[in-house]
């Protein structure tokens, strides 16, 4: 059986931060859905950051700052 050699990626990061009165898990899926938008061939995301505001004692709302790689075509 022959393989292909695998082919070598440049990627191009941004750095985004999602938000999210629900989740931590939320907040990221926020940033990645706007990222699609505007951005073709993401392929990652890395956590960089996690804050959030507290109100009356509890959480109130989430703040996630994520990386996101997306493959540049050359």
């Amino acid at each position: 059986m022959h393989e292909e050699p695998m082919k070598d990626h440049v990627y191009k990061l941004c750095e985004l931060t999602g938000t999210s009165t629900l989740s931590v898990e939320d907040a990221v899926k926020n940033a990645v859905r706007h990222a699609h938008k505007t951005a073709k061939n993401l392929r990652w995301f890395q956590v960089v950051d996690t804050r959030g505001d507290i109100v009356k004692g509890r959480v109130h709302h989430w703040q996630v700052t994520i990386k996101v790689g997306f493959s540049v075509e050359g």
